[in-house]
């Protein structure tokens, strides 16, 4: 099997890549949480490093996390590890630019949510189907309200219905639409972080976003366990997981 991600540095060491790299899915699995969170873990304290560009082979940024992932025995797990990428990318002293086209669903758009400016091609599709399958986002219900504000947060989650590329830029969710998402982030770095010294960026970093930060890491682990002790203990959270998996119609019994 190949490798989940593609890492290499460009712009004399100044700007790292990583490309999620198992189209057409680019599933948020295990191996892709674990080779986002080492390839970060890695480069994070390189002095010199100017930004993080994250972008994706193949014509989806994400379909999102694996589903079987969800399921009772895996999500605890599954949960720990995507949200612990999460609240790295979140808390990142380095500016994390994002460039998505296609497909960025579930977990796929938590991980692009985390990220500091992201780009977006115009009929990109965005969103959060998790409630299809009878759970909801934990990693979204905590970036969506503080992103784009409480009152669209809440039908994006409850709705579970996508949004362009084209909408997301006007409710805020991303900082541009363009027809070359990638091209468009390169540029951004370019004008904008690669003349200036890493380590101002790095302060300005934490002076915009230690309040965000904090806020997100409460609410995460808070959320996380609602997710885990009270919702997987329902009936149709499991119900939904299963039918997806199974390829059914799901029948729900509202408990």
């Amino acid at each position: 099997m190949t490798a989940p991600l593609k890492t290499w540095l460009d712009a004399e060491g100044r700007l790292l890549r990583l490309r999620l790299s198992r189209p057409k899915a680019n599933l948020i699995d295990a191996a892709m949480i674990a080779a986002l969170n080492g390839a970060l873990a890695d480069h994070l304290g390189n002095p010199s490093l100017a930004a993080i560009l994250i972008d994706a082979d193949g014509p989806n940024f994400s379909y999102g996390a694996s589903v079987e992932e969800h399921l009772p025995g895996q999500c605890e797990a599954m949960l720990s590890g995507l949200h612990g990428l999460i609240l790295q990318m979140v808390e990142a002293p380095v500016t994390i630019l994002v460039a998505v086209h296609g497909q960025c669903l579930g977990g796929g758009l938590e991980v692009a949510l985390a990220g500091h400016v992201l780009f977006a091609a115009p009929d990109a599709v965005l969103g959060q189907p998790e409630m299809k399958l009878g759970v909801f986002a934990p990693a979204a219900s905590c970036l969506l309200p503080e992103l784009i504000g409480p009152v669209r947060a809440l039908d994006l989650l409850l709705s579970a219905r996508t949004v362009t590329g084209a909408e997301a830029a006007a409710i805020g969710m991303v900082h541009e639409a363009a027809g070359d998402p990638e091209r468009a982030a390169i540029g951004y770095f370019n004008a904008f972080l690669k003349p200036k010294s890493a380590s101002s960026l790095r302060y300005a970093i934490k002076a915009a976003r230690s309040d965000y930060a904090s806020r997100v890491r409460s609410k995460i682990k808070a959320v996380e366990r609602l997710f885990l002790d009270e919702l997987m203990k329902t009936h149709d959270a499991v119900e939904g997981l299963d039918a997806f998996v199974a390829k059914r119609a799901v029948q729900w019994q509202h408990k």
